[in-house]
């Protein structure tokens, strides 16, 4: 499809799945989603010049990883967004398979994104460019072309340029597949953001100490917090085990300590970021006081995606909610933002016998629960989190058959966070010591009833629709 009938395409698309996609039940009322196909990661998270910027893959066109455009909101306050410019198309030769992942920086007061052109040619092999954009007058974005071809010693599986200032250069991590077919980190470094020198590996599959870990490791995020340096990636082939990685791909995390001179990144073990179902590709930035805020996309490549009722409404998928990240005892902790507590209506508490108490409406809810005994949180009939002594169970029929699937976060769950909206659950346990994020789709509205004769205390907020524009 070429630019001049591209273009025309998403207008009409828009135009017409728009309507369709607020009228589904299962459309969020304040977590970010696309008005009409398909919206996959996050993509140039950005404070610039008073707002945020969230940028994101996106299809308009249908429901399937086709013609990956970057859609673009802005907002002041993480719950006011608008509808920017679409930022990125695949029209060049470079990116004629789509734009893929990457991020935002500002130079020297220029709005500009890094990102992926992906070629994929006619035999079946791939080739990855590394592109620059730079945000024009009108909102839009000028494509500036490729900076750097892809590097020897690589397979085309090469993508998702973080990139970010330290000191007077700039740093760049890529996410790629050696020629062994393991996944690895790469750590570039630049002067001018034009041209790249390639340091070597930090991270990946058979290195610091881990054993195979993957094929591929996406969406890199490299920063420092709180002294330390946390490299969140997305490790695709890690081996399933009992209770963790039991995503078609997951999400994790890596702390320790980044030498940039030699370049050498010490590190701890892989640890899993998100246990829920859907979680995926996520992506950091700075607030303008300094916090470090993360959000991620609720989905999972491949598995059981194109199984959701959403895709006959013509759009699939949504954001998490806007994150704080701290390090506390070593582990990556994660929180709701605290701007989002502006969507809050009056508190209200219940406490007693957990059977006893009565059920909640559920389609766009808060509450902050604590519990003596064990008991189960029952969303819908249709996703079901069983709170015990060993930590969490979270259970949900298999979009394909029917039976059961189960997530597990394990350990003392002492106090959890629950953000509920239309269709799907973030869990923040322990003041964001583990995390369980996931999608449901209830044949009614959304209840949430509970089940068991612990002693439950709750405090819950209804919240407001989230603003778009």
């Amino acid at each position: 499809m070429t630019i001049r009938t591209l273009l025309p395409a998403i207008l009409q698309a828009v135009m017409k799945g728009l309507p369709v996609a607020l009228g589904d039940r299962h459309y969020p009322r304040w977590h970010l989603a696309p008005v009409t196909g398909l919206m996959n990661d996050p993509n140039g998270f950005i404070h610039f010049q008073g707002r945020y910027h969230l940028f994101y893959q996106w299809n308009a066109l249908g429901c399937q990883h086709q013609h990956k455009c970057w859609g673009h909101w802005s907002s002041a306050d993480l719950t006011h967004w608008r509808h920017e410019p679409l930022a990125l198309m695949p029209d060049e030769e470079y990116d004629r398979s789509g734009c893929y992942s990457g991020s935002a920086v500002d130079d020297n007061g220029r709005l500009t994104l890094c990102y992926t052109g992906n070629v994929k040619f006619d035999d079946g092999t791939r080739t990855a460019w590394q592109c620059l954009a730079v945000q024009n007058a009108d909102g839009g974005f000028d494509k500036l072309g490729p900076v750097m071809p892809l590097p020897g010693g690589y397979t085309g599986h090469v993508r998702d340029p973080k990139v970010w200032r330290h000191g007077d250069r700039w740093y760049m991590v890529l996410g790629a597949q050696d020629l062994a077919l393991q996944g690895k980190v790469l750590l570039l470094r630049s002067d001018n953001l034009w041209n790249w020198e390639n340091l070597g590996e930090i991270a990946g599959s058979t290195l610091g100490g881990l054993g195979e870990a993957g094929y591929m490791w996406e969406c890199p995020d490299l920063f420092m917090l709180d002294g330390k340096a946390i490299l969140i990636c997305c490790p695709q082939g890690v081996t399933r085990e009992e209770k963790r990685y039991l995503n078609t791909y997951p999400s994790a995390y890596l702390c320790g300590d980044l030498d940039y001179d030699k370049p050498e990144f010490r590190h701890g073990p892989l640890v899993e970021l998100d246990a829920g179902f859907e979680f995926y590709a996520p992506q950091t930035t700075l607030a303008d006081d300094g916090r470090r805020l993360l959000i991620g996309w609720m989905g999972v490549p491949d598995g059981e995606e194109m199984l959701q009722p959403t895709v006959a409404q013509g759009w699939i998928h949504q954001m998490t909610c806007p994150r704080e990240l701290t390090l506390r005892d070593g582990k990556l902790c994660q929180q709701p933002a605290r701007e989002l507590a502006a969507l809050r209506g009056e508190e209200q508490r219940l406490e007693g016998v957990a059977a006893t108490l009565p059920s909640l409406a559920a389609e766009s809810l808060e509450l902050v629960l604590e519990a003596q005994g064990e008991v189960t949180l029952d969303f819908a009939d249709t996703l079901r989190l069983e709170w015990t002594r060993d930590g969490l169970r979270l259970a949900r029929r298999s979009l394909a058959c029917s039976e059961w699937m189960h997530r597990y976060w394990q350990g003392d769950a002492r106090r959890l966070h629950i953000l509920c909206d239309r269709s799907s659950v973030e869990i923040f346990i322990n003041d964001g010591e583990g995390v369980m994020s996931s999608r449901y789709f209830p044949a009614a509205g959304a209840k949430l009833g509970f089940e068991g004769d612990a002693q439950l205390r709750l405090r819950y907020w209804s919240l407001r629709a989230c603003m778009v524009e």
